[in-house]
């Protein structure tokens, strides 16, 4: 195992803000928050999802980053040398849950990646959303396009975690975080523009508390829970390089409030426009491959927003790979002494090789179903609906009872007692009664 006193650290605690918000925003912020709140009437769903995110989302979010920063170990690691017993099993869960969602997460990453190119040529520009859609299905069914571009996202996300903590994984977070939010602004801009892009803005933020059902309060808290990359042992993993002068409980106010401003603008970007040209909000994932580009098609200068869109997907998708390999990576230098260059290139190979039923799911291998699910469905569902809530549901439990007078202590010495009470309520009760019932209804 690594001396944890040579262990790597963030080079400042701006560095870790934007890497773990770039972590907790992803492709699921940009296409999927749009869509579910699309899905849910707008603004009922958006004021559900903020109270989940800012009461048992930030309470797991700082659970994680104690963890880390106390151990400064990956998971599995963590969870041994404070306590022990079984508790390594629940870090173990969590590197093979983040695997799994590695080797399916690169197959859509490598969508972004085509997608700038069908946009810089033009051909991904049509107001004809059924050849969109056609193109797409073309696209995504041909093996040989399919592997490629997710060799070539895993190859990006590789070279950024090879770099390390300070001069890969947080360079790459103070440019790429900063020109995410640039962009959307941008295009948000733009948007906003649109005749009758204000009815899209209204949907938005005006709630209708009449849409307000038990089934929209447990998709804002999946989708808070989520949205924050908690339970998959992300958080754990850049907890374990923070300096332990670093106050945990401002790191975890801004991680959340960047993830969550994150997920705000890409509602405001996609909604108004989205309105404009009449598309249904609840489109779902075409949402971004094929009704985006048909209202880029209508838009003045309409390339130059569809290349800077689908940049804007890279950026939020490298983000989050990066920092699902990490963990798996630390994993290995933590538990086995590999070296990060040796474990990194083990990782890829072996995420790139489970991934090909994944990338071929949607040609080749499109009949062959599992449980009804095809191997990408399968892959996503087992990793997103049943390991990373119990991976959540671990972490609440450790830190609310199996760890708690040293989290007691951390907190008080670094100035934090008055949350303590609410902090131990959520991770010792609260949490694991929301998780259980999220995982209840997707199972």
């Amino acid at each position: 195992m690594s001396d944890t006193a040579n262990r790597a650290n963030w080079g400042s605690k701006l560095g870790f803000i934007l890497a773990a918000s770039g972590s907790a925003v992803g492709l699921g912020a940009i296409w999927k928050f749009p869509y579910v709140a699309g899905k849910n009437g707008g603004g009922a769903f958006l004021i559900a999802y903020l109270v989940c995110v800012f009461t048992i989302g930030i309470a797991l979010l700082l659970a994680e980053m104690l963890i880390g920063r106390t151990a400064k170990k990956s998971a599995t690691t963590a969870f041994r040398d404070l306590k022990g017993g079984l508790w390594p099993w629940a870090g173990r869960l969590s590197v093979l849950c983040i695997f799994i969602i590695l080797s399916y997460y690169c197959v859509v990453g490598g969508w972004t990646i085509a997608y700038i190119f069908r946009s810089i040529t033009g051909e991904a520009l049509t107001s004809d959303t059924k050849a969109l859609s056609a193109a797409f299905g073309s696209f995504i069914a041909n093996p040989g396009q399919a592997l490629g571009y997710t060799a070539a996202f895993l190859g990006i996300t590789v070279a950024v975690v090879m770099g390390g903590v300070e001069k890969g994984i947080e360079r790459m977070s103070k440019v790429l975080m900063p020109a995410l939010f640039i962009l959307m602004l941008i295009l948000i801009a733009r948007s906003l523009t649109l005749p009758d892009a204000w009815d899209g803005v209204k949907y938005f933020i005006t709630p209708d508390f009449s849409k307000l059902t038990a089934s929209m309060i447990v998709d804002a808290l999946g989708l808070a829970f989520f949205s924050l990359s908690l339970g998959g042992g992300m958080i754990i993993a850049y907890g374990s390089y923070l300096p332990q002068d670093t106050k945990l409980v401002g790191a975890t106010l801004w991680v959340s409030s960047l993830a969550t401003l994150a997920c705000v603008l890409a509602g405001l970007m996609v909604l108004p426009a989205v309105f404009a040209f009449h598309v249904d909000p609840a489109a779902g994932p075409g949402l971004t491959f094929i009704t985006m580009p048909a209202i880029f098609a209508q838009m003045p200068a309409g390339q130059f927003f569809a290349i800077a869109f689908f940049f804007l997907l890279l950026f939020a998708a490298l983000t989050s790979s990066v920092s699902i390999l990490e963990p798996i990576v630390s994993f290995l230098i933590d538990e086995f002494g590999w070296a990060r260059k040796t474990a990194t290139i083990a990782v890829a190979i072996a995420s790139f090789v489970v991934g090909i039923p994944a990338a071929l799911s949607f040609g080749p291998l499109a009949d062959v179903q599992l449980f009804g699910k095809s191997a990408f469905d399968l892959m996503d569902y087992v990793a997103s609906n049943v390991m990373m809530p119990a991976g959540g549901l671990f972490v609440a439990l450790f830190v609310g009872w199996a760890i708690w007078p040293k989290i007691r202590s951390e907190l008080s010495a670094e100035g934090s007692a008055a949350v303590l009470p609410a902090f131990r309520l959520i991770c010792a009760v609260m949490a694991p009664i929301v998780i259980g019932v999220i995982w209840y209804h997707n199972l």
